[in-house]
């Protein structure tokens, strides 16, 4: 009879047939046929190899024996194979007429049957008496008929298939199961802690649910805690386990508890949290996590690129902020510009060029604009990469997410305003379906530029957070140009009419300003032009310098903090280190001159 493809017995047919038990150097044939009994002979003898020697042509049994033992072999066992693999193929070898399905069913006591895209459990199951062990991770199992489980099961493994509920299980289960792991499945719904009582599972001594998506810890706890065997437990990986109180909430309710998470319960554990669960029903269902971000090192100063205003303007400033995104919290605490920011980064459906009232930007035209394409964008950074791999790259310094958000870019005038700069908008700057685009304080150009950032996140979407958790945040470096023009340009300088009778006082007038003049000139030079005290300032422009994945996946695991270094590459340039320091120097200040000997100690 055909077996259906994609049950357990089928998979273990398949791998039975990979073995070649019947095929040489195993079973019976021509290289050791002389070595058995005639087959007529219906005797007990029929089981027993002949001790003399074969006759010519034929293969000893140490022959054959290191055939299938010889990694070198080309009959030697794929690497990973169990030992009872290896066994079956020497027994087949010694006393290949033993090798009967009879035999076969009443020898396994375990099955590992890992990645076959098993999705059936089939009554053939049940043909294998003395099985204790089932491992059937890695599949694509939805439910399981438990009346085709063998009772005599200890362990069964189903990780990582695609289970969403427990209760089939729960029909027929195995009595006498010690361990159950269902950990990276599907697993959700608060009925799911009801699948896990001793009703069900009265000897069971280890539990794995990890990274399933349960959110009840107080129901899940309180079915708990009616296994009086339970010793092991896992729910990390769940949303439930993202509350701060989960660890010392679970450990005080259950006390014959011995291992969490794979962490060893000791006993101060049990004494800090004592009494914990009795709070329950006080304690809020919501994760807090904190967001901090050091130092940004490395980053060019634009300025030095751009002429020197004068006085029509341009008058041009550049600031420095971090973004990131992160789920937005369910209050909309520190998110104040939330729906004017929203509109600037909604996707467009064209990518046309802005109106003609915006003004161009005055730039370095080596240097990626914020109208570069990316593909540009990547030319112009790996030929800087290329050119001066010897200066230090951009980086921030203590990023830190541990297991709480941040102002977004700041507003202008009106919607339709950041409308009109949307075109401009690198798309690393929209933030991920889900999430909201933070931001930290905008800071003018410093070697070191500090953001001293942190902001706490309280978020109650447990099932949204896991998910962000997994997929990771984008952190990215951003500048921040802004182009400011006078109001009104300032009057030019013309001579008043001369008076009268008065010619001899104003050629004497005229001699003494003239004299102020030059004397005006020897010294203005050295004094910095103020800038007017009305500007109009155009839209900013925004350049994306770098961004990089925070992997934030090991807070599921258990972490309670996740530090990064992000390294962008390298931003700075020879040429703009040499500008940058000329300029500081010609300002004149101590601090100057002392940042020019530091950072001239590192250029080769």
């Amino acid at each position: 009879m055909e077996e259906q493809s994609g049950t357990v017995s089928a998979a273990v047919r398949e791998h039975l047939r990979q073995l070649c038990l019947q095929e040489f150097p195993c079973g019976a044939g021509s290289w050791n046929k002389s070595r058995f009994l005639p087959q007529t002979c219906r005797t007990h003898r029929e089981l027993i190899p002949r001790e003399e020697a074969g006759s010519p042509g034929e293969e000893t049994v140490e022959d054959l024996l290191g055939l299938v033992c010889s990694p070198q072999s080309p009959w030697a066992l794929l690497e990973g194979s169990s030992a009872e693999d290896s066994f079956l193929r020497q027994l087949a070898i010694r006393n290949p007429l033993m090798v009967k399905d009879d035999f076969l069913y009443s020898y396994f006591r375990t099955l590992r049957v890992v990645d076959k895209k098993v999705s059936l459990v089939d009554k053939d199951l049940l043909k294998f008496p003395k099985l204790e062990e089932l491992v059937l991770s890695a599949n694509q199992i939805k439910e399981i008929d438990a009346v085709n489980l063998p009772p005599t099961l200890k362990v069964l493994e189903l990780y990582g298939n695609v289970m969403t509920s427990a209760e089939c299980l729960c029909a027929h289960p195995p009595p006498g199961l010690q361990h159950l792991g269902l950990g990276h499945n599907k697993l959700q719904g608060p009925l799911q802690s009801l699948f896990v009582t001793a009703e069900h599972w009265p000897n069971l001594v280890s539990l794995d649910l990890g990274f399933n998506d349960l959110t009840d810890l107080q129901g899940m706890v309180a079915s708990l805690s009616t296994l009086q065997h339970l010793r092991l437990l896992v729910l990390q990986g769940n949303p439930l386990a993202l509350v701060p109180y989960y660890r010392g909430f679970t450990i005080d309710s259950l006390a014959h508890l011995c291992v969490l998470d794979d962490i060893t319960v000791s006993p101060n554990e049990k004494h800090q949290f004592r009494g914990l669960h009795h709070s329950g029903d006080f304690l809020a269902c919501e994760a807090q996590l904190v967001v901090t971000i050091g130092n940004i090192r490395g980053v060019m100063d634009s300025s030095v690129l751009d002429p020197e205003p004068g006085p029509q303007g341009p008058f041009i400033t550049y600031s420095y902020y971090v973004t990131y995104d992160f789920m937005e919290d369910e209050d909309g605490k520190g998110n104040e510009d939330a729906e004017v920011t929203e509109q600037i980064l909604k996707p467009s459906a064209s990518v046309e060029q802005l109106d003609e009232d915006v003004p161009a930007e005055v730039g370095s035209p080596t240097a990626p604009t914020a109208t570069t394409t990316p593909k540009e964008a990547e030319e112009v950074a790996e030929s800087l990469s290329a050119t001066v791999s010897q200066f230090p790259s951009a980086e921030l310094e203590g990023s830190v997410v541990s297991g709480g958000s941040i102002s977004l870019p700041r507003s202008v005038d009106s919607v339709e305003k950041l409308a009109t700069l949307r075109p401009k908008l690198d798309p690393r700057l929209c933030p991920l379906p889900g999430t909201v685009l933070f931001s930290t304080v905008r800071k003018p150009w410093t070697d070191i530029i500090p953001c001293n950032y942190e902001m706490q996140h309280t978020l109650r979407d447990l099932v949204a957070l896991k998910a962000f958790l997994l997929a990771g945040t984008i952190v990215t470096i951003v500048e921040e140009k802004v182009l400011s023009w006078p109001v009104v340009a300032p009057p030019v300088d013309s001579p008043l009419p001369a008076k009268k009778g008065k010619g001899e006082k104003d050629k004497k007038g005229k001699g003494k300003a003239a004299r102020e003049d030059q004397d005006m000139t020897k010294m203005g030079s050295k004094k910095k032009k103020e800038l007017p005290k009305e500007l109009h300032q155009d839209l900013p422009t925004l350049r994306v310098l770098g961004s990089c994945l925070v992997v934030l996946e090991p807070l599921l695991a258990g972490e309670s903090l996740v530090s990064s270094l992000c390294n962008f590459g390298v931003i700075r340039t020879l040429e703009s280190d040499r500008l940058t320091l000329s300029r500081l120097w010609s300002l004149g200040s101590p601090r100057c001159q002392h940042r020019w000997e530091r950072t001239t100690s590192r250029i080769p």
